[in-house]
């Protein structure tokens, strides 16, 4: 309903309840104005025969006087019904009896009309049980275990076995692919398990399926232990028990170590970096079933790269973040956020440079790389320097396209199996002579 106050000599506003007017003294001037806690401001003016209306945003930074007002029966909304107004002139051929009849059947129509909005609308504000269909069973289990996440992991774990130095062995290959993917899928669930009642006050998350209620905790739970204990034992059991000791220590340290810290301390981000770094070593040691330097040399590469991925999509959601209760560098230390990622977009450089050194490519990789390498620092400057969100999303999507372009650039400049396998038997052999030279 709309309030009209007719303004003559006074200018002391009259507050109707749940209802605020905004006056001010003007001649022969009309205002109403009618204000709902979630619905827009909305304005309109009467001057002598002009009818103007004018509506915009509500300001949720400036302050109420009505603060109070607002707070006392928050949960409870008083809907005021206008009757409709009989017309001044009546017609001569009707009878008052006939006007009367007539204006009470209009009510009643209005009436009529206005009541199944109100049902309706009660009817979807409650709570109501969500019904799962079969077909729609995959689709939900996909977002629930973060299909697009889970096929990164999966990608860098096969870089990692791709540039172990050994023969390709395609059976192992997919054992270990498989098992990593049902361990991230995993771990996946069961932190959207412990985060539905933050992840309902994020923009970016309230759609989840556990945060919808699409499908029950139960069911969540089951479909995590259902891919984590089949992935772990896959790795343990069908590649080697150094991978799966890794796939069962990344879990528990994405679950119980970065999941909880998300809301104690900005440390999460490291932490994560370091969960992150782990499945290309997996890789490497489901080919070698050792951990040597090029595992090592993997793990930070994917270790740096993604602190300027990360704190460059959180400097734009930092209001979900907010909301969410979540510690983040990007809220709490935005300086410190912005110089984090540049550091790690040089350290690329310096990782690249490592790899001929470690003897895991040619010198012509850190020559080729150097200039994706260098547009990606690039980027991490522009983003220290302006701090907005225009320099963090060029420098988020240019890291999506960074890691693959590098690894593939690493790949094709790895050493060769034979090379390395000459190289070794030349010195084994020279070390022989030189043990027959000196033997009497």
């Amino acid at each position: 309903g709309l309030f009209v106050w007719h303004l003559k000599n006074t200018g002391v506003p009259r507050v109707p309840c749940r209802f605020v007017p905004l006056c001010h003294p003007g001649g022969d001037r009309l205002i109403t104005f009618q204000y709902f806690n979630f619905l827009k401001r909305m304005y309109v003016t009467q001057c002598n025969n002009d009818l103007s209306q004018r509506a915009k945003p509500k300001s949720d930074s400036v302050a109420s006087p009505f603060r109070e007002l607002r707070q006392l029966d928050q949960e409870k909304m008083v809907l005021h019904k206008i009757r409709p107004i009989s017309p001044v002139q009546q017609p001569s051929s009707e009878t008052p009896s006939e006007s009367e009849s007539r204006e009470m059947e209009s009510a009643a129509e209005a009436e009529d009309s206005v009541t199944p909005v109100r049902a309706e609308s009660k009817d979807d504000r409650q709570w109501r049980e969500m019904k799962l269909q079969l077909e729609d069973l995959p689709g939900i289990l996909a977002r629930l275990s973060k299909i697009k996440l889970t096929a990164l992991v999966v990608s860098t774990a096969s870089a990692g076995f791709a540039m172990a130095p050994i023969p390709f062995d395609l059976t192992c290959f997919l054992l270990a692919s498989l098992g990593t993917g049902l361990a991230s899928c995993a771990a996946n669930s069961i932190n959207q398990f412990f985060e539905v009642p933050f992840d309902s006050n994020m923009n970016r998350t309230k759609n989840r399926p556990l945060v919808r209620g699409q499908i029950s905790p139960l069911l969540a739970v089951c479909f995590a232990a259902s891919c984590g204990v089949p992935g772990i034992a896959l790795l343990t059991l069908g590649v080697n028990p150094l991978t799966g000791a890794l796939g069962a220590f990344n879990i528990f340290l994405y679950t119980c170590c970065y999941t909880p810290l998300k809301r104690m301390s900005i440390a999460n981000t490291w932490v994560g970096a370091v969960v992150g770094a782990i499945p290309p070593v997996m890789g490497w040691t489901a080919a070698t079933g050792s951990l040597d330097a090029g595992a090592l040399l993997l793990g930070g590469i994917l270790y740096s790269w993604q602190f300027p991925h990360f704190n460059a999509l959180s400097w734009g959601l930092r209001e979900d973040y907010s909301r969410g209760g979540y510690c983040m560098m990007s809220v709490t230390h935005p300086g410190l956020c912005r110089r984090v990622a540049l550091r790690h977009c040089l350290a690329l450089i310096g990782l690249s440079t490592m790899a001929p050194v470690l003897d895991i490519t040619t010198w012509t990789f850190p020559i080729i790389s150097l200039p994706i390498n260098l547009y990606i620092s690039y980027l991490g400057f522009r983003f220290y320097r302006d701090a907005d969100r225009s320099s963090s999303r060029k420098l988020f999507f240019c890291s999506l396209w960074h890691l693959p372009m590098l690894l593939l650039v690493m790949f094709s400049c790895k050493k060769s199996f034979l090379e390395k396998e000459d190289k070794g038997d030349l010195l084994s052999g020279s070390h022989g002579r030189a043990m027959e030279i000196r033997l009497p």
